[in-house]
């Protein structure tokens, strides 16, 4: 996993709360048997919206997403990460999200940042009214700034160590392989092993 230290990007300004998982990613494009490709289904039914915001081309190549509160409620499909993550998002500001989603986000490396509602909706704003602004969102200072705006996020000190490092749960254990190595040596050879 790429480590995450700090992003600077352009926004996407999604004024919706109550996204559930199922609208980042609809479970027809759970189909696939790969794990890329899916940034094309992303909001695929908004997208048929001309006037959806991810349709509109001064937010093309922006990578934060600035979302309404309960984002990432629903099911536990990591598909939906993937889909942020593979259309190009670093980063998921909103004021709440779905706890399974959060979870997944921090072991994918997508950082999702809880700000208050007053702060999203004036990073909403600022987006809209210049697309060409950027933010920069600081793990290592817990800040995301804008401008002159300047705000602290909170995030666990175990996670954001995990982010930091570009540690998924496989690069966690690949940590101790050779603990687990001696391990598999003083095992009986009758019982089975990993390879």
């Amino acid at each position: 996993m790429e480590a995450f230290t700090t992003h600077t990007g352009r926004a996407v300004p999604l004024r919706r709360s109550n996204v559930d998982t199922d609208q980042i990613i609809p479970a027809v494009w759970l189909k696939q048997v790969s794990r890329t490709g899916f940034e094309k289904g992303l909001f695929s039914a908004w997208r048929e919206d001309p006037a959806f915001v991810l349709n509109q081309p001064q937010y093309d190549g922006a990578t934060i997403l600035v979302a309404g509160t309960d984002f990432g409620t629903g099911s536990s499909r990591e598909h939906a990460v993937w889909a942020l993550q593979q259309y190009g998002f670093r980063v998921v500001i909103a004021p709440r999200f779905g706890d399974i989603f959060r979870n997944n986000s921090t072991k994918m490396g997508l950082l999702p940042v809880v700000l208050p509602t007053e702060t999203v909706e004036e990073l909403q704003s600022r987006a809209e009214q210049d697309p060409t602004a950027e933010i920069t969102v600081d793990l290592e200072r817990r800040e995301v700034r804008a401008g002159d705006l300047a705000v602290p996020f909170e995030i666990d000190d175990y996670t954001r160590w995990r982010l930091l490092e570009g540690l998924d749960d496989i690069g966690l254990t690949l940590r101790h392989a050779d603990d687990i190595a001696e391990f598999e040596t003083s095992r009986s050879p009758l019982l089975p092993t990993t390879s």
